[in-house]
């Protein structure tokens, strides 16, 4: 029974030594902690309010790109909707002197055939001059040019002694606003042999 008795005594002795290896292993641990952390190594608490001020930090950045950004949007709207505004501001500029001078031209009392052209050639010049200086330009294909489906818009097929589609007459000039086509040239067309 004293054997018995002996066996048990020795393994509550072996089942409590790894209790106590844990808990001194812990302890170890702790201590070995606790002096890691004055060598210069933050704490949780101090890598916690670290972090903290971070997310603050970046968090503020955010905001103020966030504002810029639509600072940016909303002065893009305002200039898209000038530009709508005022686009022909140019253009009308240049066009006010054209109606002057046709205002003028009726206002002459007893105006002379030579009078009347010599005006008229003075306000095409204002009206040539206002249309370059806007970037007017107009389309006027010769005879034996290349039909162009992109500026020019045949509205007769002619018979011809010349190469097949190609420019035979010019009925009305085009107009072309920088590279965009405001008005196709109107021609006939060299039908094929």
């Amino acid at each position: 029974m004293q054997d018995q008795e002996n066996k048990e005594m020795n393994n509550e002795q072996d089942a409590q030594a790894p209790v106590a290896d844990v808990n001194d292993a812990a302890a170890t641990a702790g201590a070995s902690a606790q002096a890691a952390a004055p060598t210069g190594e933050p704490g949780l608490e101090e890598q916690l309010s670290a972090t903290e001020a971070k997310l603050a930090e970046m968090h503020d950045a955010f905001m103020r790109a966030k504002a810029d950004a639509e600072n940016i949007r909303r002065r893009a709207q305002e200039d898209v909707s000038k530009a709508h505004k005022f686009a022909i501001e140019s253009f009308a500029e240049a066009m006010v002197p054209v109606r002057d001078s046709l205002e003028m031209a009726l206002k002459v009392e007893a105006p002379t055939v030579e009078s009347i052209k010599e005006g008229v050639e003075m306000t095409l010049k204002q009206l040539t001059s206002a249309f370059e200086k806007n970037r007017l330009v107009e389309v006027l294909p010769q005879a034996g040019d290349k039909l162009d489906p992109n500026k020019h818009q045949a509205v007769a097929v002619v018979p011809a002694e010349q190469e097949a589609n190609t420019v035979v007459t010019v009925l009305q000039k085009g107009y072309m606003i920088a590279d965009r086509l405001l008005r196709p040239a109107i021609v006939t067309a060299a039908a094929p042999k």
